[in-house]
């Protein structure tokens, strides 16, 4: 059985969105997958010459007041 769900790591111990159809101290195997960030797909590509993190604020920035605009 597969199971797909959102989770927060957080003080060391994966949180998961939502209670899991588990039995209580069953094993299971973990894969993660991490988002990939905007930055991390189109950094370098547009001639942007500052650093990842700051080109992810300013695409979020953007994408905050577009949200608003609309």
């Amino acid at each position: 059985m597969t199971i797909t769900v959102q989770a927060t790591y957080e003080n060391g111990v994966l949180k998961p969105a939502q209670p899991l159809p588990l039995d209580e101290r069953e094993q299971v195997q973990v894969t993660i997958h991490r988002p990939t960030r905007v930055a991390d797909r189109t950094y370098g590509l547009i001639g942007w010459t500052g650093d990842a993190e700051a080109f992810e604020q300013l695409f979020q920035e953007s994408e905050s007041k577009h949200s608003e605009e609309s």
